[in-house]
């Protein structure tokens, strides 16, 4: 096993790593929208949170060696489930191609600093 850690994505807010890599998988913690440059949520709505948490999603898959075409499963966690269509359509602009990830998608009561969504995932590393 190995630890993953990138400046491009928001350091762990808490004592866990960024993402594990255990045989040909990474397993992503939860990915908040936070600005990794800044550290502060972003603004604009949850389609502006949505984005930003995919892209530091991206940013720790890559630092693992894999990349969103080769996520396996994802978790959404959204504050609001009226929110469900807007969070698609962001999704569909970062998740494409013949095999489309398992999923699923909860909604919370809170999430860390009060942001409106949260994604975790599981890719593949290496020859798989």
């Amino acid at each position: 096993m190995r630890a993953v850690r990138t400046e491009r994505a928001p350091a762990a807010v808490g004592p866990y790593s960024q993402a594990v890599v255990a045989g040909n998988f990474v397993f992503v913690s939860g990915q908040i929208p936070l600005d990794p440059r800044t550290g502060k949520v972003v603004e604009g709505g949850v389609e502006a949170q949505a984005e930003q948490a995919f892209r530091n999603l991206a940013a720790v898959l890559e630092a693992a060696g894999s990349s969103l075409n080769r996520v396996v499963k994802v978790t959404l966690y959204i504050k609001n489930m009226s929110d469900f269509s807007a969070v698609n359509e962001v999704y569909a602009r970062f998740f494409r191609g013949e095999v489309l990830p398992a999923r699923a998608c909860v909604e919370v009561s809170a999430l860390p600093k009060d942001v409106l969504i949260e994604v975790e995932a599981i890719g593949v590393v290496g020859e798989a």
